[in-house]
């Protein structure tokens, strides 16, 4: 779906962090982060390694609790929140079907495993082996869990990692109609021309948001033609990768 269509049903945040601080012992990693995840759009938050985006995923999806701050929640019910973690670890020898199974028996309400394979294009492979499935599909089973009980918000941590790009064009293919069904979603990703397809995007740096705002946005305001033009614009190139005379 178009963005500009699907943003029209953004209504409201179904998440929101005020003043977020995290830290793991001594490294402070989340320095007064504000952020909003509002229904029916994709969030997609970009920045170096070690920025802390995975972090602030912990955090969104209520998964770590901050130092200090708020983590706010506008929807209850048994599972607000469907998580799926950079690299999901699943039973080798279940089937996918099983596999979803397995995650459905733990919700008291009945769900529909076929709909939700159906959902990410994994239909065909239901009797598949987790074993036997490539890491797209490994990733796309992930998705498919965490949209099991129909949370109003889903949390992936760099759900594209890896992927060719056929993989993973589909993948953000599917995270853009669940989008479009209403549901929040809130992403991790160093995929700058696909974040650029996104609703929003939050760029983390050294633990703090630099901008949140639309990509189009972003890049105009940033002088630039691209997302990734506007984010080297903003943080000046990677002194990792810098060389000088010598």
């Amino acid at each position: 779906m178009d963005r500009n269509v699907r943003s029209q049903s953004v209504e409201h945040a179904v998440a929101r962090v005020r003043d977020v601080e995290f830290s793991y012992g001594d490294l402070q990693v989340l320095d007064e982060v504000s952020l909003s995840v509002p229904a029916g759009a994709v969030t997609a938050v970009i920045g170096p390694n070690g920025s802390g985006k995975t972090t602030l995923a912990l955090v969104v999806a209520g998964l770590a609790a901050p130092e200090s701050g708020e983590r706010d929640l506008a929807v209850d019910g048994e599972r607000p929140v469907g998580y799926l973690p950079q690299s999901p670890r699943f039973r080798p020898e279940f089937t996918v079907s099983e596999t979803l199974e397995f995650y459905a028996e733990l919700l008291s309400t009945p769900v529909n495993v076929e709909a939700a394979m159906e959902r990410v294009g994994l239909a065909g492979a239901s009797d598949r082996s987790v074993a036997a499935l490539s890491g797209g599909m490994r990733q796309l089973l992930g998705v498919a869990q965490a949209l099991l009980g129909d949370p109003a918000m889903i949390v992936l941590d760099e759900p594209t990692s890896g992927l060719d790009p056929r993989m993973t064009r589909h993948v953000f293919e599917v995270v853009e109609d669940v989008a479009a069904d209403g549901t929040g979603v809130f992403l991790t990703t160093h995929d700058l021309l696909h974040a650029g397809e996104s609703d929003r995007v939050a760029l983390l740096d050294s633990g703090s948001v630099l901008i949140e705002q639309p990509p189009d946005v972003f890049v105009a305001n940033a002088n630039a033609d691209s997302l990734l033009a506007a984010f080297v614009s903003t943080l000046g190139e990677d002194p990792a990768v810098q060389t000088g005379a010598g």
